[in-house]
């Protein structure tokens, strides 16, 4: 019987590089954290940049020059409902985007795409001493549902078949597989793309109603207190859709980023498990219905 090295080449090791997740969702992590506190930071910082008025009543009894006020700012929370109308598709992108990539990273999870167990069961397998069978493979499959367990299964209800039959049928499952995990993401590439033109449409509609408002003052009004008050206004739906794109575009990237090395760590899975099959081709008829194969003892002494 030919010796079966599946699980040298199959490094449970190579297969899961954990430390690199957990560099990148703690790099997310403090990215996010950073986005969060920023606007809060500054809105502090220009309070206390503010400091306390001064007597006005004061400074005249002592004869000296009168100090003047530090006009107060309005707060971040305070800008966001000054936006306007506008502001309200940008909060429902936010929620969108919140949405979705909590769903991504639950469903991008290891267990849901590559679990670890499949492949050291895929690997025990190999290495057992009756050779690698099937049907016990397939069984395996159905124990951990997942994206490569899918891909597997469809490889394996080719057993027998030529190879071209069973490398396409593995490809068109592959790319449905990942089709399914890319849809998701999608709605995180729409938000960081249509968030910030949402922003700027709000921005001219608010500078067309400022330059109207300062056109219709009356003559002696102060239209240029009247004209900035109107632009700072606007820009507040520019800055709100900024602030949902960047988070969008990059969790968009990470989980594209993640997806494509989930499936480079399954085409190596494949690649191992592909001479497997191999030895079964012309020899083995194999269903879907409870993993059975049908072989003859002299195909199976051949194989072996």
């Amino acid at each position: 019987m030919a010796k079966n090295n599946l699980t040298t080449e199959l490094d449970p090791a190579a297969v899961r590089p954990q430390h690199v997740l957990r560099f990148r969702l703690a790099l997310l992590a403090l990215l996010a954290l950073c986005l969060v506190a920023a606007p809060m930071l500054i809105t502090a910082q220009a309070q206390d940049t503010a400091g306390p008025t001064t007597d006005v009543t004061d400074n005249e009894s002592d004869g000296s020059t009168p100090a003047l006020d530090t006009p107060q700012t309005d707060g971040f929370f305070t800008l966001l409902v000054k936006g306007g109308v506008f502001m309200i598709p940008i909060l429902m992108m936010s929620i969108l985007v919140v949405t979705f990539v909590v769903e991504r990273f639950l469903g991008l999870r290891r267990s849901r795409v590559l679990p670890g167990e499949l492949v050291d069961e895929l690997g025990d397998l190999g290495a057992s001493p009756s050779g690698f069978d099937p049907r016990k493979a397939y069984r395996i499959c159905q124990q951990y549902p997942s994206s490569a367990a899918t891909v597997i299964q469809a490889m394996l209800l080719k057993v027998g078949r030529p190879h071209s039959e069973v490398e396409h049928t593995v490809g068109e499952t592959s790319s449905r597989e990942a089709n399914r995990l890319y849809a998701n993401v999608r709605w995180l590439n729409l938000a960081s793309a249509v968030s910030p033109l949402l922003g700027l449409f709000g921005t001219v509609w608010g500078m067309i109603r400022a330059f109207q408002t300062t056109a219709a003052l009356a003559p002696g009004q102060d239209k240029a207190i009247y004209l900035a008050e109107g632009i700072y206004v606007a820009l507040v739906t520019t800055l709100g859709g900024l602030a949902v794109a960047i988070p969008a575009a990059i969790f968009a990237h990470y989980f594209e980023g993640r997806i494509q090395s989930l499936f480079y760590q399954i085409d190596e899975l494949l690649f191992h498990l592909m001479p497997q099959i191999e030895r079964y081709e012309g020899r083995v008829r194999f269903s879907n219905q409870s993993g059975e194969g049908e072989e003859s003892k002299e195909a199976v002494a051949q194989a072996e």
